[in-house]
């Protein structure tokens, strides 16, 4: 909504996604990375912004890269980062998350 007030024509929005992996082991029966995947897809659809490229679940990271001005995306999959180091970062940020206060605001279209 925002994007929208500051100008941008609804028509002409377009989305590429990426992401939605299952890196962290021991969180595949959870499936995140699925239903992070098919809550974006949904949305989307829902919103009639067309999916422009995609590149969705697996198990691999994915570093992407994107120039607002051209819209393009650079995509690459990575090697198994190492998926302990993963778990324990992610360990981490939730040590963070847990601790500080909620703040700015998530705004879906209406």
């Amino acid at each position: 909504n925002q994007i929208v007030k500051l100008g941008a024509r609804r028509h002409r929005l377009e989305a590429k996604v990426f992401g939605g992996a299952n890196v962290i082991p021991g969180m595949h029966q959870l499936n995140i990375g699925q239903r992070n995947a098919d809550f974006v897809l949904d949305f989307l659809r829902t919103e009639k912004i067309p999916v422009m490229a995609s590149d969705l679940e697996d198990t691999c990271p994915r570093k992407v890269a994107y120039f607002p001005r051209t819209g393009i995306v650079r995509m690459k999959r990575l090697v198994d980062a190492g998926s302990q180091q993963i778990a324990r970062r992610e360990q981490r940020y939730k040590a963070e998350f847990s601790q500080a206060p909620v703040a700015g605001e998530v705004e879906l279209f209406g």
